[in-house]
Formats: structure tokens, sequence, C-alpha cells
């Protein structure tokens, strides 16, 4: 028995090694080759420069920078409210027969290939959105809607368990002071749960930043300053994925570079993410 628990041990030991070395050896290879390329082009050339022109060697990715921001916000306001409040709904009101349908569906959103929730966005949202405003329907408020779709599973699933797994004696103590049912969940039981909440919005707000295929299907696809809320947009992911196969020299270092800031970015969201579960924790 002693000896199954040894080499158990030993192999998630193993296991959390290959992990560590893993994201080790990723960010060498972004940073090996993107921290060259951004001392070549210059910092603020790279970071704030308003033009992307491979052929003409300049690159600057700050309109990505604000799509990729623009899009994950849109995506965030649409995604984080209805997802929490299916959550709320899943697990403190719905009945269990309509339950038994409700979270099948969920898990089969997050089962859904990117590509083919990008080639609904096509098919679907981009043509409403082009008949009912202005522009040709490839936009930031498309790809805005499309990711708040998509982000809709990992927010409902995380939250969802969360609520869960509050004790009943927080809802049983707020019914037995007087609190109606739904008091005794919004006020109680959910901000018990907040910082499961808080890592499922995190988690969310990951894919969105990080999503790819979607976006180049809907979001336009145009290396400019963002022009409007219905105007095409070209995002950090989007930028390295339609670029990279054809790049050479500079311009596959300078996409690399992009990799890096796009790393930094969920760095700094999960820091944040940190920061306010160490508060919360307080």
């Amino acid at each position: 028995m002693k000896f199954k628990e040894k080499a158990m041990e030993i192999l998630f030991l193993l296991a959390a090694c290959v992990s560590i070395l893993a994201v080790a050896l990723i960010c060498i290879f972004l940073f090996a080759n993107g921290i060259p390329a951004i001392k070549e082009i210059g910092l603020f050339d790279f970071l704030l420069g308003k033009e992307w022109r491979p052929g003409n060697d300049i690159y600057g990715i700050f309109p990505m920078i604000l799509g990729s921001i623009y899009v994950t916000a849109g995506a965030v306001l649409i995604g984080v409210p209805l997802g929490l409040l299916m959550a709320i709904f899943m697990a403190r009101f719905c009945p269990m027969p309509l339950y038994k349908i409700l979270h099948p569906a969920v898990e089969l959103l997050a089962d859904i290939p990117s590509v083919v929730y990008g080639f609904f966005g096509l098919v679907v949202i981009v043509p409403w959105v082009r008949d009912t405003f202005d522009g040709t329907g490839s936009s930031i408020f498309t790809a805005s809607v499309l990711l708040g779709i998509m982000i809709l599973p990992t927010i409902i699933g995380v939250a969802e368990t969360s609520i869960r797994a509050v004790p009943d004696s927080y809802y049983e103590g707020a019914r037995a002071l007087g609190a109606t049912h739904e008091r005794s969940v919004f006020f109680t039981v959910v901000p018990a749960a907040k910082s499961g909440i808080m890592a499922g919005i995190v988690l969310g707000v990951g894919r969105a930043i990080g999503e790819t295929m979607a976006v180049i299907m809907v979001a336009g696809n145009q290396a400019r300053m963002p022009a409007g809320l219905f105007k095409g947009i070209r995002t950090l992911t989007a930028n390295i994925v339609i670029e990279m196969g054809y790049a050479t020299d500079l311009h596959r270092e300078a996409l690399i570079a992009t990799g890096v800031v796009l790393f930094v970015f969920v760095l700094i969201i999960n820091l944040l993410f940190s920061v306010l579960k160490r508060r919360s924790a307080e």
C-alpha cells in the first residue's frame, strides 16, 4: 500500500514538473525570439505604433492591442451577466426536469470547435448585423457577440459549481431570519461563492482574449485603428495566425513579439485575479 502511495506521489510530482517545464520552455522561446525584435523596432514604436506595414518594415501593434481589448471587453459585457445569471438559475432555481436538459446543453456548447462557432457567426450573426446596422457586418460588435456566446460554458460551469459548493447552512440561516428565497440566494449564497465566480470570469476572459479562428472569421481582419463599433478590426491572435505562414526575418520575429505581448496580457489578468482573490479572502 505504501509503495503504491509513493509511486502515485512520484507520478504526480513528475506531472507537475512537466507542466512547469512546458510553461518555462514556452516563455524562453517567446522572449528569446521576441525581445530582440522589440529592441530592433523600438519598444514604443512597436507597442504604440499605429501602422502595421511589414512590406515597409513598419511594425506597430497598437491597433491590434486595442482590437483585442475592445473585443474582449465586449465579450465580457455580454457573456458575464448572462453566464452568471444562468449559473444562479441552474444552481438554485432550475427544476430538475429542465436541469437535465440545460446541463448537457451547456456542456455541448463547451465542446463545439471554434471554427464551428466562427461559421455560425459568419452565416448568422454577420448578415444580421449587416442588415440591422451599418457596415459589412464583420466588426467589433459581431466578434464581441460571438465571443460572448463562446465564453458562456466556461463561466456557467465554474460559477454553478462554486454556488453549489456553498454550505446549505448559509441559505438556511438566511431563510430562518425571514429572507425570501431570492434574497437568500442573491445576498447570501452568491457572495459566499464569489471567489469561484471570479475564477470562472477570469477563465472566460482568458478564452476570449486568446480566441483566434472564430474572430478571424467575423472581425474583418483590418490592421487599422478602431473606427467604430460596427467597423472591422484585427486582434493580436488573428494578426499572428494570418501572417505567420509567409513571414520571414524581422516580420516573423515581430509576430513572435506580438505573442510576447499577448502572453504578458494573460499574465496580468491572472495576477489581477490573484490579487482580487487574496483581498476577498482577507
